[in-house]
């Protein structure tokens, strides 16, 4: 087995959790104000960044904030202050998706390492060689990539590479304020943060496909029905050296996030130990009892072709 263990990554929903999930063997971990970035499980304001970094760094280990919003004029001027501020605080990376980000961030700290996120057209090893020539450290890949596409960028790029391994997805985001506008047509009050609301749409001829979906400043999301879980094809993952795994813990609690994030790192530790060692049925089993009810784990768009 390659011995170039990569980076395990979880984000987190306040400065407990941060500290919590270095504990629990994640080796970084990703946070993010809700003001510039796209859906994260809690919101940190400077004062929490601050303090999370400090938790990090006292253990050795990297925080990352995600900035990956998509920025309309009245955003956009505030970025340089943001990320001046986040370069005091000792963060060691953001997560951009928007090049007046990477902009930004050039100009008000230019030592920043920038990590290059679009969400969804982060496909192809052309366009991350492209953000490599200007001199950012890392992509993360779309998640509508199949296994071997990963595989191939990984190959053909000049930076790091991320993958998604375990979690929910964005399956599709729209600016307008559509859990607003359907609860104001059932003459009922938006509840205060859109993610306790526990709505889901649902298909016609899939009834027990249930897509959860939420509003914030951002707009409105819908996620996938089902949780991506590569627990078991992490060899390959592995193998192919790709750098970074990350573990989404939106809509989790606490204590499957951590338990979650637990299991990927026994099985990363095991797999640098021998190559002939497979990972255990029983971690597979104990992530799918942490599920929902009706809401199984799956494979994403790794196995399978993705139909635009």
């Amino acid at each position: 087995m390659n011995k170039r263990k990569p980076e395990l990554l979880a984000n987190a929903r306040d400065v407990e959790e941060v500290d919590k999930l270095f504990e629990a063997g994640a080796d970084a971990v990703l946070v993010g104000d809700e003001t510039y970035a796209l859906r994260m499980p809690g919101n940190f304001d400077l004062r929490m960044v601050q303090e999370a970094v400090k938790l990090a760094h006292g253990r050795g280990k990297p925080l990352y904030v995600s900035m990956n919003a998509l920025f309309h004029h009245e955003k956009a001027g505030g970025l340089e202050g943001y990320i001046r501020m986040l370069d005091q605080a000792g963060v060691d990376a953001i997560v951009f998706g928007d090049p007046a980000v990477f902009m930004a961030a050039r100009e008000a700290a230019p030592g920043m390492k920038l990590q290059w996120n679009t969400e969804t057209t982060s496909t192809n090893y052309q366009t991350v060689n492209f953000w490599a020539k200007k001199g950012v450290s890392r992509a993360v890949l779309a998640r509508e990539l199949s296994l071997a596409e990963v595989i191939a960028v990984k190959q053909n790029s000049k930076i790091e590479t991320q993958i998604q391994v375990h979690g929910m997805t964005c399956i599709f985001h729209s600016k307008r304020e559509l859990v607003s506008n359907y609860l104001r047509f059932q003459g009922s009050a938006r509840q205060e943060d859109g993610h306790e609301s526990q709505l889901f749409l649902k298909e016609t001829t899939r009834d027990a496909h249930q897509y959860p979906i939420y509003e914030n400043r951002h707009g409105t999301h819908i996620m996938s029905a089902e949780d991506i879980c590569m627990l078991e094809h992490l060899p390959g993952i592995v193998t192919a050296r790709i750098d970074s795994l990350f573990v989404e813990g939106m809509f989790k609690s606490t204590k499957n996030h951590l338990r979650t994030v637990a299991i990927y790192r026994q099985a990363l530790d095991l797999l640098q130990e021998q190559q002939d060692k497979v990972v255990h049925e029983a971690w597979i089993q104990e992530l799918q009892q942490m599920q929902p009810e009706g809401r199984l784990l799956g494979t994403g768009f790794y196995f399978k072709e993705q139909i635009y």
